[in-house]
């Protein structure tokens, strides 16, 4: 199984999903791997069934909601790009005024994406 992650991810949209995300190239090839083992249709694409298969997020007492952040609105699919956009919201808040490229976009684990991301997930859990 590791073998088919390594080969049906491009280099190239590794470097893509690099530069949008943060995540390092062995946390990508490592979380490709593990997308496709969720991905029980092998269809390129995970369901909420897929993700209520986890034995961590079926006991968590948060676990829809969570499972509910990699869906946007009216979508019941997330591919490989769209569950690493949402990961990439969880990871720590890196130092970006080093970083700070006037022509980069800014990082989706930057303090104003994390609000948006908290202001979405909050909006949510009271509709829900």
């Amino acid at each position: 199984m590791g073998s088919r992650a390594s080969t049906l991810l491009r280099e190239e949209e590794i470097e893509e999903i690099k530069k949008e995300t943060g995540f390092s190239h062995s946390q990508i090839t490592r979380l490709y791997s593990r997308f496709t083992s969720l991905d029980k249709g092998e269809n390129g694409t995970l369901s909420r069934e897929d993700f209520q298969r986890i034995p961590e997020l079926a006991i968590n007492p948060l676990g829809d909601r969570i499972i509910n952040a990699f869906f946007p609105e009216g979508e019941d699919q997330v591919n490989f790009r769209g569950f690493m956009r949402t990961l990439a919201h969880f990871r720590p808040i890196e130092d970006n005024e080093k970083n700070k490229n006037s022509s980069a976009s800014e990082p989706l684990n930057s303090r104003t994406n994390k609000l948006l991301c908290d202001k979405y997930m909050l909006t949510v859990f009271i509709i829900t």
